[in-house]
């Protein structure tokens, strides 16, 4: 059976980070709070969310741009050339669109990612060398693990990678320079055109659940909670 082939060029483009006060801005509000990525979340109407991704140590949040990686689901390919192209505090977003025949990510790509100073990745596929992984103490969420890597092969010698383009894990879609907001909940994606207004709605909702936890502690019912709030 003849299979279509699509050819797909190899892209670099150029990131344009948010502002840093806007990321600084996020920590400020995020950084002592339980479940950012949820908060975020429910802020944009529960858009922006990627779910069922692990996370190598349940501790590990991260904030931060995303730099967008596209690869061509049948066509993996080593993505270390693109590193060079990462600035420190960047997160990077890795879309396999779900080939999990090899790992994309492991030991030595995080020690080097360290040395970057980035500050956590996102895969949507596999990865490798979790012990390694978890003893870096490097912030990676993806969906499974394969002992198999990725071939050694740079992008030049003719294998497609598309870096800072618009990609789509989980639904969800990632615009270079999104914010992202990792934890062991999932992923939230913040579009920086919309970090005021979801920030004034985090804030929001922060403080209604702290009056809705004082009540909760007070002895208020959920009949009480559900005719003061309409919804919890």
């Amino acid at each position: 059976m003849n299979r279509e082939v699509h050819e797909v060029q190899t892209v670099y483009n150029e990131l344009v980070r948010p502002p840093r006060d806007v990321i600084e801005a996020f920590h400020e509000v995020l950084r002592a709070e339980y479940s950012p990525s949820c908060l975020v979340a429910d802020a944009q109407e529960r858009v922006g969310a990627i779910g069922g991704l692990r996370s190598v140590k349940r501790e590990h949040r991260v904030i931060g741009p995303a730099l967008t990686i596209d690869l061509p689901e049948d066509d993996l390919v080593d993505i270390l050339p693109v590193l060079p192209t990462a600035q420190p505090g960047d997160v990077i977003v890795l879309a396999c669109h779900g080939n999990t025949r090899m790992a994309m990510w492991g030991g030595l790509m995080a020690t080097l990612s360290q040395m970057a100073g980035i500050a956590g990745a996102v895969v949507d596929g596999a990865v490798r060398d979790v012990d390694e992984l978890r003893d870096l103490d490097f912030p990676i969420w993806y969906r499974t693990t394969m002992p198999r890597r990725c071939p050694a092969a740079a992008p030049a010698a003719g294998r497609p990678v598309r870096v800072n383009v618009p990609i789509v894990i989980d639904g969800a879609v990632i615009e270079p320079g999104d914010i992202i907001v990792a934890e062991e909940n999932g992923v939230g994606v913040v579009p920086p055109a919309l970090a005021d207004e979801v920030l004034a709605a985090t804030r929001q909702l922060l403080a209604k659940e702290s009056v809705v936890r004082d009540k909760i502690n007070d002895g208020a019912t959920l009949n009480q909670l559900l005719a003061e709030f309409g919804y919890l």
